[in-house]
């Protein structure tokens, strides 16, 4: 790291013309260090970069758009890139702007927000004959989500990149609906579940690819751990199924944080699917049935 006079003041130089900046972490240049409280993949491209100098003054926020421009010192810099693998997981890149700069196009890519739409809510009465049917307590986040939206429908595939399955109109995140079985979690676990994995485990979905699990054993163990149809093999039962259990693979802290991670598969934007509603009485409101 060089310095240098001027003005009668010492000035701390940056020893580089590039940062990337990951969330919940920050990144020192020399003169300051880069975080980054939040971005919006909206029409702008927005985020709210924090400068933290090195030497003396104030932490300063700046909300800028992509390609604006923020004071750092006596050098500027460009909020040059978004780069998005989930709602919670990116990378910000910002750049010195430098004399005659070039400016680069971004090429980060933007994750774009689940499509998901939410069958209804569940009353705590539900939730609770639903518990007696599946023979097992919901982990708490789970049962909270379900409560807020009886399962979700995508609208079209989604994916979680880097992961083999596949959410589709048909294959829904699944809630209480016993006049839907393919919508409903009890008839999931008897008809996917109890084959490969014993009942210590959650079938939520049966998307194309695998299965979607949850712990119903561990306490506080909110995590959504996916199963590749490529382990659907072997004797079934729940005796089988316990060995079957070591390649279970994690994908999620939670549902929410799942859902978070969940971006639709293809790229343009499409009509919304025709939605299958379950039948009346299983949490669905009169109004969405009507709307679809």
């Amino acid at each position: 790291m060089s310095e240098v006079r001027g003005a009668g003041r010492e000035l701390v130089r940056s020893f580089t013309h590039l940062a990337t900046v990951r969330n919940n972490t920050t990144t020192s240049i020399g003169s300051a260090r880069f975080a980054v409280s939040w971005v919006d993949v909206g029409t702008p491209v927005r985020a709210e970069i924090i400068v933290m100098p090195s030497t003396s003054g104030e932490d300063s926020a700046h909300e800028v758009t992509l390609g604006e421009t923020i004071p750092v010192g006596e050098e500027i810099w460009r909020f040059a890139d978004l780069d998005m693998a989930s709602a919670d997981e990116w990378t910000v890149t910002v750049r010195r702007v430098d004399e005659n700069e070039v400016l680069d196009p971004p090429i980060g890519r933007l994750w774009k927000p689940a499509r998901l739409r939410p069958y209804g809510q569940l009353e705590e009465i539900q939730l609770q004959s639903l518990e007696v049917a599946l023979g097992a307590r919901l982990p708490i986040g789970f049962r909270e989500w379900l409560g807020r939206t009886n399962g979700a429908q995508p609208e079209t595939e989604h994916h979680i990149p880097g992961i083999p399955f596949t959410l589709l109109p048909e294959r829904p995140l699944l809630g209480a609906h016993p006049e839907q079985p393919p919508f409903d979690l009890v008839h999931a676990q008897r008809a996917h579940r109890d084959f490969w994995l014993s009942p210590d485990w959650l079938v939520i979905a049966n998307p194309s690819g695998g299965l979607l699990v949850v712990s119903t054993s561990s306490t506080g163990d909110e995590t959504v751990y996916f199963l590749h149809e490529f382990d659907l093999v072997g004797p079934p039962g729940p005796a089988a199924g316990l060995g079957r259990e070591q390649a279970l693979r994690a994908v999620a802290g939670s549902i929410w944080e799942l859902i978070g991670r969940l971006t639709p598969t293809e790229e343009a934007e499409l009509p919304p699917a025709r939605i299958l509603p379950p039948a009346a009485g299983t949490g669905t409101s009169n109004d969405e049935r009507g709307s679809r």
